[in-house]
Parts: C-alpha cells; sequence; structure tokens
C-alpha cells in the first residue's frame, strides 16, 4: 500500500513506553528544527522536478548549520519557472541528480523536526524522491508554519497566509525571494514569530503546536485550560458543569494525557465538543490501578447518570427471564431478581433481548407461551399454538404437570445453572431442517435467537462461578516492580491498591483487607455488583500475568456448562455479522451452512 503524502503527528506520538510523557521531547525551546524549502519545476511530485533544496537547523533561536545545493532535475525546467525563480536549465546541468544529494540531506534532517511553509508541498516531493531511489522516509514529526499562522493570526492582522506576507508582518531578516535557501531563512524568522504568538495560547509545546495547527474549535481553545494540573496517573476523570454537576465520565491509564486529547483536533464527536462547552472544571479520582478505575467509573456512571455518557448508566434497567413457580411453569420477564427458588436466566439489556432468548426456548422445549393462569382442575380453551402442534396443551390437561415439568420446565432450568445441550441441540435441529429445505430466511432467525440463548447461559455461568465465592484476593506485576492488589467480593470490588516497588506485597495485601468493604451474599449470579462490574473484574483476574492469591472457595464452572459452547457462539455470532469466513452470513446459500454451526 502506497504511503500518505503527508501525515501530521499526534500527541501519542510523544509518549514514551510506559506511556509517560518525555518533556524534553515536548519543550519548543529545546526542539531542534529543520526549516527547509523546496524549488521544483512545478509538476507532480513524482520523484522528480526538484530543482533547489535549502535548509537551516535552529533550535533555541540560534542558528545550528544550513543546506543549500542545487539539483539537476533530469527534465527540462518551464519558462515561468525560470521567470519565477531565476533559475536555469544552464545553472542546473552542472548540478548533482536527486539521488546523489538525499543522502545528505536525511542525515541533515536526522533527529529534528522538519519545518516548511505549506509542508506537505515539500514533504511530498521529498517522500517521493526517497521512495523512488530506495531511500527510507525517516518519518520526521513535521510542523506547518502556514497552517500555525491560520489558527494564530487574524484576518485583521494579515490578509493572507503566504510567506512573503508574514515574512513582512514579522520583520524577518531575509525576505523570500523564490530560492530556497533565502525562503528557508525567511521562514526561521517566521516560524520563531509563531512561537512567541503562541504562548498567548498556552501552547509551550511541540506536541501542543503540532495539535494546535490543526483544526481544532475555538470551544475547544478556550477551553484547554481545564487539562490544565491534572496528574499523569491511572484513575477517573468528571467533566462537572458550573453547578458541580457530573457532564461526563471517564477513565484512563493517565489522567493528565486523556483529558488532553479532548482539546485537539482528533477529537471530533459532537456530543462532547457540545459538553466542553458547558464545563467548568474536571476533577480527578486517583485510583491503585486500571481496574479500580474501570470500576469507579462505572459506579460513577450509575450513581448520576451524566448526560453526556452513553453506556452504562442505567444498569438496574436490566430484565430478567423467570419460570414461574405454578403447575404449569412459564417464563417471564421480571426485572427484578427474587430469592424464591425460582429458575432465572440473565441479566439482559433489554426486554428485546430477554424475548429474543425465549423465543429460543420456545423453538426448542414445549413452554407454554400464554399469560393464563392454569389450573389443574379446571380446564381453559386452548390456543392456536396448541391445534398447530406448538403446545402440549396443559390448559385443557393433554399432559400432566410432571410430564410437563420433564419435558417443558426441566430443560430451561438445568440450561441456567448447568447443561443447556437439550435446548441447543433442538435449536440446531431446526437450523439444519431449514437449511435442507432451502428456507434460510427462518434458518437466520433461529439462528439469532440461539445466539439471544447461548449468550445468556454462558454469561450467566460465568457470573455465577465468581460471585458465589465470599472472596477472592488476586494481584499482578505492574509496570514498575509493585504488584496491583483486588480483593473481590461476590463479585464486587471491595478494595484496591498498589504495593511498594521491589518490596513484599503481603503487608499492603493485609491492610486492604482489613479496610475493604463488607458485602453480603445474595441471589442470582450478581448480588452485590452490575454485571457489567463484575465482568471488568473476571476480565482483570482472567489474564495470563494475574494471580490468585486466596479464595474462600473453589471457583468452578459445570463440567458440561454453557462455557463448552463458547466456540458455537463465537462461531454464529460471526456468521451472524459476516465476519466469520467459515460460515455465510445469511444462510442463503448451501444447507452446509446450517451444519457448520454444529459443534
Amino acid at each position: 500500500m502506497a504511503q500518505p503524502a503527508y501525515v501530521q503527528g499526534t500527541l501519542d506520538t510523544f509518549l514514551s513506553a510506559d506511556g509517560s510523557v518525555e518533556p524534553a521531547a515536548l519543550s519548543l525551546a529545546d526542539t531542534t528544527f529543520v526549516v527547509l524549502d523546496l524549488e521544483t519545476t512545478g509538476g507532480a511530485a513524482d520523484g522528480a522536478g526538484i530543482t533547489e533544496i535549502g535548509a537551516v537547523k535552529v533550535r533555541s533561536g540560534e542558528q545550528l548549520g544550513e543546506f543549500g545545493t542545487l539539483v539537476n532535475p533530469g527534465e527540462p525546467i518551464p519558462p515561468f519557472i525560470t521567470v519565477l525563480t531565476g533559475i536555469t536549465e544552464a545553472m542546473l546541468a552542472p548540478a548533482p541528480p536527486i539521488e546523489s544529494v538525499l543522502p545528505t540531506l536525511l542525515e541533515f534532517l536526522r533527529g529534528s523536526v522538519l519545518v516548511a511553509h505549506n509542508a506537505p508541498y515539500d514533504v511530498g516531493f521529498l517522500k517521493a524522491a526517497c521512495a523512488r531511489h530506495g531511500y527510507p522516509w525517516p518519518q520526521p514529526r513535521v510542523l506547518d508554519t502556514a497552517a500555525l499562522a491560520r489558527r494564530a493570526l487574524t484576518r485583521d492582522e494579515v490578509p493572507n497566509r503566504k510567506l512573503a506576507t508574514l515574512a513582512h508582518f514579522f520583520h524577518a531578516r531575509v525576505q523570500p525571494t523564490h530560492r530556497a535557501l533565502d525562503d528557508a531563512k525567511a521562514t526561521v524568522d517566521v516560524l520563531h514569530g509563531l512561537i512567541e504568538r503562541l504562548g498567548s495560547f498556552r501552547v509551550h509545546t511541540l506536541g501542543d503546536a503540532i495539535e494546535f495547527a490543526k483544526a481544532v474549535t475555538p470551544n475547544q481553545r478556550r477551553q484547554k485550560h481545564l487539562a490544565e494540573g491534572l496528574p499523569h496517573v491511572p484513575g477517573v476523570y468528571v467533566f462537572r458543569a458550573a453547578d458541580d454537576r457530573p457532564l461526563y465520565v471517564g477513565t484512563s491509564k493517565d489522567i493528565a494525557t486523556r483529558v488532553r486529547s479532548y482539546f485537539t483536533a482528533s477529537e471530533k464527536r459532537a456530543r462532547i465538543s457540545e459538553m466542553l462547552g458547558a464545563a467548568a472544571k474536571v476533577e480527578a479520582v486517583e485510583c491503585a490501578h486500571s481496574l479500580e478505575a474501570e470500576v469507579r467509573e462505572l459506579r460513577l456512571i450509575a450513581a448520576h447518570s451524566p448526560p453526556y455518557n452513553r453506556r452504562s448508566k442505567y444498569p438496574e434497567r436490566v430484565v430478567w427471564l423467570k419460570l414461574t413457580e405454578e403447575a404449569y411453569p412459564r417464563l417471564s420477564v421480571v426485572r427484578r431478581l427474587a430469592d424464591d427458588g425460582a429458575a432465572y436466566l440473565g441479566p439482559f439489556s433489554s426486554r428485546r433481548t430477554a424475548e429474543l432468548a425465549a423465543a429460543g426456548v420456545y423453538d426448542a422445549v414445549p413452554l407454554r407461551q400464554c399469560t393464563h393462569t392454569l389450573s389443574v382442575r379446571t380446564i381453559t380453551p386452548a390456543c392456536a399454538l396448541a391445534e398447530l402442534g406448538r403446545c402440549p396443551a396443559p390448559c385443557e390437561h393433554k399432559i400432566t404437570p410432571e410430564d410437563y415439568a420433564l419435558r417443558a420446565a426441566l430443560p430451561f432450568s438445568t440450561a441456567t445453572t448447568g447443561d443447556p445441550e437439550p435446548v441447543v441441540s433442538a435449536l440446531m435441529d431446526r437450523i439444519e431442517v431449514l437449511a435442507d429445505r432451502q428456507r434460510y430466511e427462518e434458518a437466520a432467525v433461529i439462528r439469532s435467537r440461539l445466539i439471544a440463548l447461548l449468550r445468556a447461559t454462558v454469561r450467566m455461568q460465568r457470573l455465577s462461578a465468581v460471585t458465589r465465592l465470599a472472596e477472592v484476593v488476586a494481584a499482578r506485576r505492574d509496570q514498575i516492580g509493585g504488584w496491583e492488589i483486588a480483593v473481590v467480593r461476590h463479585g464486587r470490588l471491595a478494595a484496591a491498591a498498589t504495593s511498594p516497588p521491589y518490596q513484599h506485597p503481603r503487608p499492603t495485601l493485609d491492610m486492604v483487607r482489613l479496610t475493604a468493604e463488607t458485602v453480603l451474599p445474595g441471589p442470582g449470579p450478581v448480588p452485590a455488583a452490575s454485571a457489567e462490574e463484575t465482568e471488568r473484574i473476571l476480565a482483570w483476574l482472567e489474564r495470563p500475568d494475574t494471580r490468585l492469591v486466596e479464595t474462600s472457595g473453589d471457583w468452578v464452572s459445570p463440567v458440561r456448562g454453557a462455557a463448552r459452547f463458547t466456540s458455537l457462539l463465537s462461531k454464529a455470532e460471526g456468521a451472524a455479522s459476516g465476519k466469520d469466513s467459515s460460515v455465510r452470513s445469511s444462510v442463503t446459500d448451501r444447507s452446509d451452512d446450517a451444519r457448520s454451526l454444529r459443534l
């Protein structure tokens, strides 16, 4: 794939491997700039056409070196270029070709920030020349003085952003003459003048200058001071309105760097732009490690429902599928999970998803779908489903409560806490039959119900395995030699800490356990926290580098539980989304596609 002619750096290119900011690399005062200008034949950037190169190396206002040479372009020079620049073919005849000049120029550029006026033009020619003659482009950071001028100067100050206009405005010692070295020297003075101007915009670093040159909105520039003084630590940040109301809650491994990104050109979300206009301050909540930050974020969002957060705002709005306690049980969508011994499946994020999973159950087992309360003594008229053979008609007592429980209720109850194979196999049989009959659309509907049902059972059993434990203590190494410690009780993060580097973590762990939150047990797979919180904890616990220190019991899942269908679920989801090349997304071509969903 061809590389783009010009890509401007972003803030994340100035981070070291551990995510910390490198002040020396970001400081404008300590940055070495190579200010460059090219003269060309006026054609396209195809690897040729350069007639002159001029470059000046500067740092802290001091000139460190110059580079200037004519270049034989290997092609005729248009007359208007000769008139404009004064460069003739006779002048270029003895000049070296670009392939001879590039090694010296690239060495001159090494370790510096490349500056040019209308940088995409100059960078495009140089990259094309490197590609044509086999020299790797060094990917220098690039600063465009024309782009900076468009952001820093108003129309009242300068009528346009041409180099000659800016050189006159900043009283450059050398005026541009359409000769490369003169224009580069003029650009040096323009750069220094712009750097002085950038101070009034609170731009003092190279990263800030590159971001400032981009299309940052006036609102972002005006509110950029909100990012000042924040710590470079993991935690949660809260944008607050003037009345202290939370507007947006987020989390990051580096609060300061993340908040700064909201005021750069990379942030283009309309709702965030609106939020920045209403924000009056940013509050930072330092956390022991990333897991605590993620959990605190979820809890803050759930507690305050910030208007500009879209996800995780209403964890209480989950629903469950309940198998009712009566002679002929049925499925009911409920909002609360009670400690009544009934079989539940969930939680589901929406009623629609719960009903989709329920439809899968109805396809697999003969559960009644009516909402009547049926009596073992009184007969109730049957509905159309009984006439179609889709229901065993318990309303007309055509099946005993014992047989109904065995054939209809038990497979669902078993699927929620144990082996869902009877339900899964029944759905797979239906998919195969429909596919064989080339009823592919109907087979795809059954597949979507299978996905909803399997996803819920896998999730519920996975959550139940950890939430039934009174306590789990785990730890993992951090990047500086300490240990990240988490105390989890019934699936809820009860405490978090980080032990000092290169010290035994046991004293920290013992202290954390003594001060950890008391969490009482409860019914269901998420008795003490939201499902999303417990899943974040599970993801942290299941990382390869996490060590289980202590558990109050065995962390186990059923041997023939829903987890063994995880690969089938992934395959079905891939087919539904069209991302799995082994299974067609719409079940529309061959019956083999349905059979391939089998284990």
